[in-house]
């Protein structure tokens, strides 16, 4: 797992981050506060900048997070495991230590901060070198655990490539247009054609413009500025076509004109069709958050629900093996005898597989709930992604149609002049 840590000073804003609800985090649990007084992470560290006011210490408080990969499930005792790593390597060992899990996006990682205050010497542990120990028992997991190392941990300048900039990945190009589909539907609207309106309908239908070409025979220009001879798609003579369809001198644009037209109403289309795409992917993530939201509630409600159980199963064993130690003569004789301390021993061992079974609950109910919400995760990014390839495709095109409307320009400067109003720029 990455493991990232700082030295802090600010006891007060470090709690109130970690205990933050609002920045994605779905489930926050404090799994434990070790060597201070306070019940509560605020005053756990409280009583640390308490004690290291009597140091020269300003940043009295080490805190470390650890994430694991994000699509491997990790219980509390290797987390556990990690932190008691990470503490042995920097010194800490005995520390006060605090240890919070936060879960997001179907993640959970954890947070562990120590007090670097030693109360009995009132000094500051020295923290020499502590992200290159860090890294090594980031290492050291990512081997144990057999997980697929990140470049940049396994060799130092090598990120991953996946979080470079999108401006550095050459976008996918587009999907060419089968000749067989695009000579099949020219064939098709010529057919179903009487007359050149009707047959320049049919084209427009399909996304082209029907025009007069450079040789007085009749062509269609494609949304990309290719032009097409109608004769040679359809399979006929020019002569044949001008018969059915007429002299294209007299009605239709030139090829030039119907390029520009065409680039004009593409940039218009693109808008549109960038707007349509951020409408669909807003109506969606709107149900996906609301998903969302309901599921968190769930989970909040069947977390809650067990912690009760627990509690409950927890002081009903307690009082049953409590009962079993007498008090009185009874209790005297047991303590004669050498029963009582065989008692509580017993007692001991049921305790502490009673904490292990309500551990292995908790994390079963964990890994259930985290796999629902990378559930939702997985859609989310599903959207996002298809979202964006939508938005590079109309880019791509959009500046197809740019360059296509420049060169017209460029075109038109070097032309004669011509019966045509000047191009908006």
């Amino acid at each position: 797992m990455i493991i990232v840590g700082s030295e802090r000073g600010s006891a007060k804003e470090l709690a109130a981050h970690l205990l933050n609800d609002r920045d994605g985090n779905e489930h926050i649990a404090v799994h434990e506060l070790r060597g201070f007084v306070s019940g509560d992470l605020e005053g756990a560290f409280e009583e640390s900048y308490a004690i290291s006011r009597g140091t020269k210490c300003r940043k009295h408080l080490f805190s470390v997070s650890l994430n694991p990969p994000s699509h491997e499930e990790v219980d509390i005792q290797s987390f556990e495991d990690a932190i008691e790593r990470v503490e042995h390597v920097n010194g800490l060992t005995g520390q006060p230590r605090a240890i919070v899990f936060h879960e997001k996006e179907g993640r959970r990682h954890a947070h562990a901060v120590w007090s670097r205050i030693d109360a009995g010497t009132m000094t500051a542990k020295n923290l020499s070198h502590y992200k290159l120990k860090l890294q090594a028992v980031s290492r050291e997991l990512y081997h144990e655990h057999e997980w697929r190392m990140p470049e940049g941990l396994a060799r130092k300048g090598h990120g991953d490539p996946r979080n470079y900039s999108l401006a550095e990945y050459q976008q996918a190009k587009r999907m060419e247009i089968d000749p067989r589909d695009l000579k099949g539907a020219i064939q098709d609207a010529y057919a179903t054609s009487d007359n050149a309106a009707a047959f320049a309908h049919a084209l427009s239908e399909r996304g082209y413009t029907l025009a007069k070409g450079d040789r007085r025979g009749h062509v269609a220009v494609t949304p990309e500025g290719e032009v097409l001879s109608i004769s040679r798609y359809v399979g006929k003579k020019a002569k044949d076509v001008r018969a059915k369809l007429g002299d294209p001198n007299e009605t239709l644009p030139g090829v030039d004109e119907a390029k520009r037209d065409m680039a004009k109403d593409m940039r218009k289309a693109f808008i549109r069709h960038a707007k349509e795409a951020k409408a669909q992917r807003d109506d969606a993530m709107d149900a996906l958050r609301d998903r969302q939201s309901a599921m968190i509630i769930q989970q909040q409600a069947d977390r809650k629900a067990l912690e009760e159980q627990h509690r409950t199963r927890w002081m009903t064993e307690t009082k049953a093996r409590s009962e079993r130690l007498n008090s009185g003569l009874k209790g005297l004789w047991q303590w004669v005898t050498g029963k009582r301390a065989k008692i509580q021993k017993q007692n001991q061992m049921e305790a502490l597989q009673a904490q292990a079974r309500d551990r292995r609950e908790t994390d079963k109910i964990v890994a259930k709930q985290l796999a629902e919400r990378r559930e939702i995760e997985v859609r989310r990014q599903s959207l996002v992604e298809a979202h964006n390839q939508t938005l590079e495709d109309i880019r791509d095109d959009q500046k197809r149609a740019r360059e296509q409307l420049r060169a017209q320009q460029c075109h038109q400067r070097r032309s004669p002049p011509r019966d045509t109003p000047e191009l908006d720029r």
